[in-house]
């Protein structure tokens, strides 16, 4: 008895639906943070080169299975800064192929087997996902509950989520049988002969579950029916590919006109390809009568469809990449924006990132690296004012705290809602990190506006430090350069080797600090400085003291994260055990103190 399509059927091709885009979900987040900020670090590294462009974005899509993901990344990229919108054009093109690797992953769905036995009989068995997913599920299911690391937890995860993902296949695929048998379908397909309506029905279809992999899925599936012809399926695949592209369309609200324009970009190519190729096509089958448009599409067909109009495409628009750039700037014109002082805005941090929440931390980085540069400058030149007062460059320092402070607000509020997302152990240390360093890096540049300060006074009363004094200060304010120098640079390049340099030195900065304290207090004594110029001289210790406090925890904090141990546990035994720790302190020690030894004989 033949079986009928009743509105079971539909409640199951929607439930199959569900979980067919629950696991896609599942196992593109798994993706994600398995490649953790990898995607952001190669994207960085773009070049003019088209071809390396377009396998980059091949490979990221298929490594993340969403192309609307990574169209959503490359805009947020964009309005943050990271690329410009000529770098992403080739990403979206390979993006555009890659996407269709998932096409090819549903046609196993489709494979037949015989019966009977055999090796090959049974190999043939076990690649239908009915047969595999259940294994797939149970290995998956083991690794996330027995795993300690959270890597394998996440492999677990993305087992899972294609397991899901092949079941929900499954489900469809078996409640749309009785459609081969259902004189109304059939009736219903001839409407699709119209290849305007295939391509609205598919774009829109497709907008409305934001998935371009769900709507191919079904296609497959009603290709079961042996009634839908390439004919029907070609506009419909087109439209699914336009349809995609809602995804970045709603990602650009809020946007730069750049970053708007790389969405634009991606929807002209679907647009302009689909109304090239599509009456070409038409054209051809009307003159030459093509046989293969009227014959019955399956899995494979579909599959092969798709990744062909992709790659079409592709070729198509690669040697006119600079047109189809004017062309989205056509489309988003250029008009009045709200003006934004370059020096207060941040490169990398970008909400539409948070979505992939690894490559939302490597972008981050990028933002504290662009704040570790500015306080690096800012209390460099708070040292050089100690010694020659300039007006213009105190303003400068005073006005880059307050700049610093706001990049401190900003970037610890977007760490706080990485935080708060799905993140792998590694980025969860990450975060860390530069939570702790942000707030030393606004610690140093306000240790800064104090030495302005000092140094304002002076200036303001015509007092100024002996000979001597200026001497002593320029010695140490040496030693905490050249510390501030390890300790941006151990932040900037993770180098350990670089980071254990810096306590080192820090011990000799507070030994200098507690001679020259005994030294001012000599000339106390001997009527040689006044009272007013030690409160001062004072001050100007303790903040370079704090400074130097300050690079030394930005090394601690290195230290901790990529050793995993505590950093006054590590200082208690390098002090005591390490031969290389002691060498650099005793290197610093003769190098800074032989220089203070020298004023003393200039004095005597």
């Amino acid at each position: 008895m033949e079986e009928k399509f009743t509105v079971f059927n539909i409640f199951k091709l929607l439930g199959g639906l569900a979980f067919f885009l629950y696991g896609m979900n599942v196992m593109s987040t798994g993706l994600e943070k398995l490649t953790g900020g990898k995607l952001e670090v190669a994207l960085k590294k773009m070049t003019s080169n088209k071809i390396k462009a377009i396998l980059l974005g091949m490979g990221v899509t298929i490594a993340i299975q969403s192309s609307s993901a990574m169209t959503v990344m490359l805009v947020g990229f964009v309005n943050s800064g990271i690329m410009t919108l000529e770098q992403t054009i080739g990403v979206c093109f390979g993006s555009n192929i890659g996407t269709t690797f998932t096409a090819w992953i549903l046609c196993l769905g489709d494979i037949k087997d015989s019966g009977g036995g055999g090796v090959l009989q049974f190999c043939l068995k076990m690649l239908k996902p009915e047969s595999f997913s259940p294994l797939v599920a149970l290995v998956g299911i083991i690794m996330i509950m027995a795993a300690k690391k959270n890597k394998k937890k996440d492999i677990g995860r993305i087992l899972v989520g294609f397991s899901v993902l092949m079941t929900g296949m499954t489900l469809m695929s078996d409640s749309a049988d009785p459609l081969a048998n259902s004189p109304k379908f059939q009736q219903m397909l001839t409407a699709f002969e119209n290849p305007v309506l295939g391509v609205l029905v598919g774009a829109g279809f497709t907008g409305i579950i934001q998935s371009s992999a769900g709507s191919i899925g079904i296609l497959m599936v009603f290709s079961r029916s042996g009634a839908l012809t390439y004919s029907m399926a070609l506009p419909i695949i087109m439209g699914c590919n336009i349809g995609t592209c809602v995804t970045a369309l709603l990602s650009t609200f809020g946007v730069s006109k750049d970053a708007k324009r790389v969405a634009w970009t991606h929807i002209l190519v679907k647009i302009i390809g689909t109304i090239v190729l599509l009456p070409i096509i038409m054209i051809l089958n009307s003159g030459l009568h093509l046989s293969i448009l009227s014959e019955t599409v399956g899995y494979v067909g579909i599959a092969t469809m798709h990744t062909i109009f992709n790659v079409a495409t592709t070729v198509m628009f690669l040697p006119f990449t600079k047109q189809l750039v004017a062309l989205s700037k056509l489309v988003v014109r250029d008009g009045k924006e709200a003006e934004v002082d370059p020096r207060r805005t941040l490169t990398g941090l970008d909400e539409r990132l948070l979505k992939t929440p690894s490559v939302a931390v490597e972008a981050c980085r990028t933002a504290t690296m662009e704040m570790a540069e500015l306080t690096k400058e800012t209390i460099c030149r708070a040292l050089g004012l100690l010694l020659e007062y300039d007006k213009d460059i105190a303003d400068a320092v005073i006005e880059d705290e307050d700049i610093i402070d706001s990049f401190e607000d900003k970037i610890n509020h977007y760490l706080l809602k990485i935080s708060k997302s799905s993140v792998t152990g590694a980025d969860s240390r990450r975060v860390a990190k530069m939570m702790h360093c942000v707030g030393n890096f606004e610690r140093i540049s306000d240790h800064a506006v104090n030495l302005v300060e000092s140094a304002q006074e002076c200036h303001d009363k015509g007092i100024m430090f002996s000979e001597e004094c200026r001497t002593e200060i320029q010695i140490l304010t040496d030693a905490i350069s050249e510390n501030i120098a390890k300790a941006f640079e151990a932040y900037a390049t993770d180098d350990l080797a670089v980071a254990r340099m810096v306590e080192p030195l820090e011990e000799v900065v507070d030994n200098l600090s507690t001679e020259l304290k005994n030294r001012h207090i000599r000339r106390l004594q001997n009527d040689e400085c006044t009272v007013e110029l030690g409160y001062i001289f004072q001050d100007v210790l303790t903040n370079l003291e704090r400074v130097s406090d300050h690079c030394s925890n930005i090394a601690g904090i290195i230290i901790e994260t990529d050793e995993k141990t505590y950093f006054h546990s590590y200082l208690q035994d390098v002090r005591e055990n390490d031969e290389g720790f002691q060498k650099a302190y005793r290197e610093y020690a003769e190098k800074f103190f032989k220089r203070l030894d020298t004023v003393d004989s200039s004095a005597n």
